[in-house]
């Protein structure tokens, strides 16, 4: 089967490398996002599926606006492909583009359709504590991740997953089901379902504002906007700036009996060896791993340790 694979992220390389390594796929061609320039300096950085393809010699196209690229709109149609797999590439497709294969344009999306459609299903689904995600395979159409599915696999998320981790399970996943999707779509042996669009939730680019905690939220609620946007959720420590890294929501009475009439962001204790105990708007939090500003991640216990924290101290929401 001839492939044009479309993809950005390290979270489309597995499925990429997996097309790549199978006997019944041939690559014939890259599309990519194009080089991003550094923040300091003239030097610019090729997407990661652009440094896999380069260094396994497939050819490569990174249109700035590829819908409104005629050179590259007519390369891609001159090369006959079979089909297209779209995965995490970051540009919508026109319908010229979706009509070009013969098979169609088959999207591997982060989440089990039709909830979190759009940019960031993996973080979402953490932050609104969703306990089970997965992948699925679906027909693009000209709308946002409305296309009919085709499969769907799943998995249960942890407690302690941040987004980091589950993409890391998730693209395994999905390098996996896509195989299954192409032989068996081309073998005619899926019939396509349609979305309930009743039924479809969103999962838009994340803002700068949605790193930002604040601490009259539930211990939970914190906990998840935590792991659903790792490593980037803050606060504010002493005047500086401090990236939450990890926390666990803890049962006052399966720890130690804090005090529980603090205002919320108030350090209501420590625990010997794991970290700060913040007060919320309901329950405590643990700080179990942290960053401050300029400095390396470190423990929870480490950052209690090296900084002398005082109970009654506030961290800001």
């Amino acid at each position: 089967m001839k492939v044009v694979f479309f993809g950005t992220p390290d979270f489309a390389i597995p499925t990429l490398e997996h097309l790549l390594e199978h006997r019944n796929f041939d690559v014939l061609a890259v599309v990519t996002q194009p080089d991003k320039r550094r923040e300091r300096g003239s030097l610019t950085t090729a997407s990661p599926v652009k440094s896999i393809a380069l260094a396994r010699q497939i050819p490569v196209f990174s249109p700035q606006r590829l819908k409104k690229d005629p050179e590259t709109l007519s390369k891609l149609n001159d090369l006959d492909a079979d089909i297209f797999v779209v995965i995490a590439y970051g540009q919508i497709l026109s319908q010229e583009i979706l009509d070009m294969p013969r098979l169609g344009c088959i999207n591997v999306h982060g989440s089990i359709l039709p909830k979190y459609r759009g940019a960031a299903p993996i973080n979402w689904c953490l932050y609104h504590g969703e306990t089970q995600t997965g992948i699925t395979t679906m027909l693009m159409d000209a709308g946002m991740d409305t296309g009919a599915m085709l499969l769907k696999a799943t998995i249960p998320i942890e407690l302690s997953d941040n987004a980091q981790d589950l993409a890391t399970k998730l693209t395994k996943l999905g390098a996996d089901l896509l195989v299954e999707t192409l032989i068996k779509w081309e073998q005619q042996e899926i019939t396509p379902i349609l979305q309930d669009d009743t039924e479809a939730t969103y999962a838009p680019l994340i803002q700068k504002s949605d790193y930002v905690l604040d601490w009259h939220k539930s211990a939970s609620a914190l906990h998840n906007q935590i792991r659903g946007f790792f490593p980037n959720c803050t606060t504010t420590f002493r005047t500086q700036l401090l990236k939450i890294l990890a926390a666990v929501p803890l049962e006052t009475a399966d720890v130690i009996q804090f005090p529980n009439s603090s205002p919320p962001g108030t350090l209501v204790g420590m625990i010997k060896g794991m970290g700060a105990v913040i007060q919320t708007g309901e329950g405590i939090l643990l700080l179990k791993k942290v960053q401050l500003a300029g400095k390396k991640p470190q423990s929870g216990g480490d950052f209690v340790n090296g900084n002398h924290l005082t109970v009654g101290e506030m961290l800001p929401s």
